[in-house]
């Protein structure tokens, strides 16, 4: 009796060990536990190289997996329920150095920080902000403006809390269960460079099959 076993892939997924498990890179589910148990431990991967190593990206394809799949154990029949292609990003097991890691957060926070505060500042110069408040002032109240009105206290207000609605962040809490604007670019960025890695490597292997 053929027994089905379906995998849904990742597109990236990050690992520490050099033998890398089909478990690792997905779900994988099968009717007969015996056989979903090996499938799970088997491995799809080998990280070489040996000692110390940099991280690195390997990219895979699907196919490799199923064929692997059925040679080793007989009478199974895969279905692809997730990617095709497939990035893994092996990163050596390493000592956390927490000290190191808060100053690298401090760091960019500090360049986050002073750098949101020029581009501001220098955009209320260009924009010459503070002449419009004192002439909607002189005109709405008939006064002139020492500096200091409604229109300046309201606009320092606003504009900070306008980041926040805007970014939907703030610490771990979150104004809506929407993804942040920054998550939703950095989900981008990640998905652009995971297939540009796979379409390297497939006009790689295109090279490699017209020489």
């Amino acid at each position: 009796m053929t027994q089905t076993v379906y995998l849904k892939l990742s597109q990236i997924t990050q690992v520490h060990e050099k033998n890398v498990p089909l478990a690792s890179l997905g779900e994988v589910y099968c009717s007969e536990k015996s056989v979903e148990s090996r499938c799970r431990a088997m491995i799809v991967k080998r990280i070489r190289g040996g000692g110390k190593q940099r991280e690195s990206r390997l990219v895979g394809n699907v196919m490799e997996i199923i064929q692997q799949i059925e040679r080793e154990i007989p009478g199974t029949s895969v279905q692809n329920l997730g990617e095709t292609d497939y990035v893994i990003h092996y990163q050596p097991p390493r000592r956390q150095a927490l000290v190191w890691q808060w100053c690298k957060t401090l760091f960019v926070c500090l360049i986050c920080f002073f750098g949101a505060a020029f581009a501001i500042m220098t955009f209320n110069n260009d924009a010459n902000v503070l002449d419009v408040f004192r002439k909607i002032y002189e005109i709405t109240t008939g006064q002139a403006s020492d500096g200091i009105t409604a229109l300046e206290v309201g606009y320092s207000i606003g504009l900070p809390v306008g980041i926040l609605l805007f970014f939907n962040h703030f610490t771990s809490w979150k104004f809506s269960l929407d993804p942040t604007p920054l998550e939703v670019e950095m989900r981008l960025y990640e998905e652009n460079v995971n297939k540009t890695l796979i379409q390297n490597e497939e006009r790689k292997e295109d090279d490699i099959d017209v020489s």
